[in-house]
């Protein structure tokens, strides 16, 4: 990616700037589907929480101020950074449910002059439900108009198998597990964690009804997930990741009986969704005798409500009271390590799951192997 017609465009959830906008946010979320008030009011209390206030505050939510930061930080870390220099790829950032909405970057780029972009989702494990909520969305902004081509997309799908990535997650893990080890003065088990998602998008079977606007929310959740047709990827990705992580650890002293793995943040309609959850592996833990774990979202690269709601504040509260401590790995944020994995994967030298979209035409998603890894700092 050396044209300085080509551009990274880095994809994130998004999130309200105020709580008034959740409301309209949240039919963003569901793709026009009516929520209860019941749980707008909710959501608006969980943010309230993380702070999110009436009036915009000093600084963007931390989901979008941390992704922007992601951004200047890849942008500034390409290997031949230079402002001025024509091989320089701009970075863009852009949101599926909020402002900036990912149709008003491409059109950014478009009026930039972009021609060609990597488009990176910023949830590494691939997931052909919600991430092809994405790729949906990136598609439709990129197609040509009556007046503009089509600006070509290199969509990457997934990229959990990253050596950099799992070397990132172990670097805010081992700090804190040291931590709270010598504390507890025992060895404190480890959990990581991902967001769950619906049983019904990780299997088999004929794709989904189309989504019906004047529906009311389904029973297994707000999000409006999309088609799938075949076997999901994401549960065994995630739990790789875990693994990966658990195996840089290894020389610290981490055994596999030291760290379990759960799926956060369920839904709490009816429908089943896949586990185990936080809540229930936590009960094992203190079943077993522990008063202490760590925990670790590996499926989250920034700080947002998922994380600091329902782990610092909902989590912490279940821990206490079966009697344990929790403690949690700082996010990654702004670590160098994660943005080194986004250079890889930006420039090649990390060979993800890419769906190359020539001038807006769908061809076969190719799956590619590593070509280069980490230096073994842990």
């Amino acid at each position: 990616m050396t044209d300085q017609q080509t551009a990274v465009l880095l994809l994130a959830h998004g999130t309200p700037d105020v709580l008034g906008e959740m409301a309209e946010y949240l039919k963003f979320v569901t793709s026009g589907r009516a929520l209860p008030q019941a749980v707008v009011e909710e959501l608006q209390h969980r943010y309230a929480e993380i702070g999110l206030r009436e009036t915009p505050g000093e600084v963007p939510p931390p989901l979008t101020r941390w992704t922007v930061i992601q951004a200047s930080m890849l942008e500034a870390s390409y290997p031949w950074y230079a402002p001025e220099d024509p091989r320089q790829p701009r970075v863009y950032v852009g949101m599926r449910n909020w402002h900036p909405f990912i149709a008003d970057v491409l059109a950014e780029m478009r009026r930039d002059g972009i021609t060609r972009c990597k488009a990176i989702c910023l949830a590494p494990q691939n997931s052909r439900t919600s991430v092809g909520l994405y790729r949906r969305a990136v598609l439709a902004a990129a197609a040509p108009t009556q007046t503009e081509p089509a600006v070509e997309v290199e969509f990457v799908a997934g990229w959990a198998a990253s050596p950099l990535l799992s070397l990132a997650f172990a670097e805010r893990l081992w700090p804190v597990w040291a931590e709270a080890c010598a504390i507890q003065k025992r060895r404190v088990p480890v959990l990581f964690t991902a967001h769950s998602v619906p049983c019904r998008t990780i299997l088999a079977g004929t794709a989904n009804a189309p989504i019906r606007q004047d529906a009311t929310a389904p029973a297994d959740g707000i999000q409006a997930y999309d088609a799938r047709v075949e076997p999901d990827p994401y549960p065994v990705e995630c739990k790789s990741t875990a693994a990966a992580v658990a195996a840089r650890m290894a020389r610290l002293g981490m055994t596999e009986r030291d760290w379990y793995f759960a799926f956060q943040s369920q839904g709490v309609a009816g429908a089943p969704w896949i586990g185990p959850s936080v809540e229930d592996t936590l009960k094992a833990l203190a079943a077993e005798g522990h008063k202490g774990v760590v925990l670790q979202p590996i499926g989250f690269l920034c700080d947002h409500v998922e994380i600091l709601y329902d782990i610092d504040i909902a989590f912490r509260q279940t821990a206490r009271a079966l009697g344990m401590e929790l403690w949690r790995a700082e996010s990654l944020n702004d670590s160098a390590t994660l943005i080194r994995a986004l250079v890889d994967v930006a420039t090649g030298h990390f060979l993800a799951d890419v769906d190359e979209l020539p001038a807006g035409e769908e061809r076969a998603a190719s799956s590619a192997v590593q070509t280069q890894s980490a230096p073994a700092l842990i």
